[in-house]
């Protein structure tokens, strides 16, 4: 029914695991395919194992989407709405209610979905289909996303998606589209206002939102910097918990003007003050009278390549802000680059310590919340690592 991918002998193990992608090297025999294809994946001896989509262009060959033994049509929309109905009931249960209604809603691989990503701002979903295979069944996605209650679908691929993996389609809405470019969301009872056109990524960072919950309860008259402030998500929620002052620091004039203006939206007027600066210029030159500082710069690190530069920027960050915290002051330190994992991370957050020479104690280690699960079978999803030190 489908053309099919043939793995070299012995490479089949991580497939029978559930591990979802197949990478060129482990490929015997390539199917008769084009960019996109569903295809059957079986061992070297014909056994059926998954099916995925296909690329002969990358070095990950097929993302598997399907495990199961049994012959299924891939091109019936019901298949694709199982899994969007699948993952929007873990939401409803588990994130979306009276306070909050905006999360991730479909997480790649940790939905068994490949290549889509989809945030949920109220009923407008920001939707990015990152390879030519989750491009090609769009139409059964966006319904999908339709059939549990969203009205709008905005279409944000990013560039090198278009490049790299051959997506064609327009940015732009799917669907009817929204009155404005901007919507406003709540979070934890708090509110925010989203650029989800010009902002980045989707507009909002959604996978920190159980993190910034805490460090509201660490944030009561406290002194807080706010480091790779973006629109100031964790500004809001410090002076929710009652911090006397706050600055949020990014490059980016949109960001902090962004900022200011969530802060005016839950508060009024507030001791918040936004700069458009550096960060790593601005904690050189800071003062050394905050109580609680986040650190949660965007990913150092894009690929295996520049994990060492990365390795020596979190190094440089975190021994920065362990110099200038006050005795007893906490830091909420972050990393998102998939290519620096929990271990590393921590050793290199050691390795600042160490070079501060001050006492510091890890209180919290965090990681990205359950709308943006992680498949057990491929670990790789776990992107997000941070750790609450308190500094002596």
């Amino acid at each position: 029914m489908y053309p099919t991918l043939i793995l070299k002998s012995g490479r089949e193990r991580s497939v029978v695991n559930r591990h979802p992608w197949i990478f060129s090297g482990g490929v015997k025999q390539q199917p008769k395919a084009a960019n996109g294809d569903v295809v059957q994946v079986l061992d070297n001896q014909g056994n059926h194992l998954a099916y995925g989509f296909y690329d002969p262009q990358s070095q990950i060959v097929c993302r598997l989407f399907d495990f199961s033994d049994q012959a299924t049509d891939f091109s019936q929309p019901d298949y694709w709405h199982r899994k969007i109905e699948a993952a929007y009931e873990l939401r409803r249960r588990h994130v979306l209610g009276p306070d909050t209604n905006a999360c991730r809603l479909l997480h790649a691989e940790g939905d068994f979905l490949p290549g889509v990503i989809a945030d949920l701002y109220g009923d407008l979903a920001v939707l990015q289909l990152l390879i030519k295979g989750s491009e090609n069944v769009a139409p059964h996605i966006v319904n999908g996303l339709q059939r549990v209650g969203v009205r709008h679908v905005y279409l944000k691929n990013k560039h090198s998606a278009n490049f790299r993996e051959a997506v064609t389609l327009e940015n732009g809405f799917l669907t009817e589209p929204a009155p404005e470019n901007t919507v406003t969301i709540c979070e934890n009872g708090l509110s925010f206002r989203i650029d989800f056109e010009k902002g980045q990524k989707t507009g909002f960072f959604l996978d920190q939102r159980d993190n910034r919950a805490l460090l509201r309860q660490y944030a009561a008259g406290q002194k807080v910097l706010n480091a790779f402030s973006y629109t100031g998500g964790f500004s809001v929620y410090a002076l929710a918990g009652g911090a006397k002052e706050v600055h949020s620091v990014d490059m980016s004039k949109e960001a902090v003007r962004l900022a200011d203006e969530n802060v005016r939206l839950n508060f009024g007027a507030a001791a918040h003050q936004s700069f458009a600066e550096d960060c790593f210029d601005f904690l050189k030159n800071a003062p050394d009278d905050y109580g609680l500082m986040v650190l949660d710069p965007p990913a150092f690190a894009k690929n295996a390549k520049s994990v060492p530069n990365a390795a020596r920027g979190y190094k440089e960050l975190n021994l920065k802000a362990f110099q200038k915290i006050k005795p007893g002051g906490i830091v909420f330190t972050f990393s998102c680059s998939q290519n620096v994992d929990r271990d590393l991370f921590r050793k290199i957050v050691f390795s600042a310590a160490a070079d501060a020479r001050r006492n510091v104690r890890i209180l919290h280690q965090l990681t990205q919340p359950p709308d943006h699960p992680v498949s057990i079978f491929h670990p790789e999803g776990e992107y997000l690592k941070g750790l609450v030190l308190q500094v002596e």
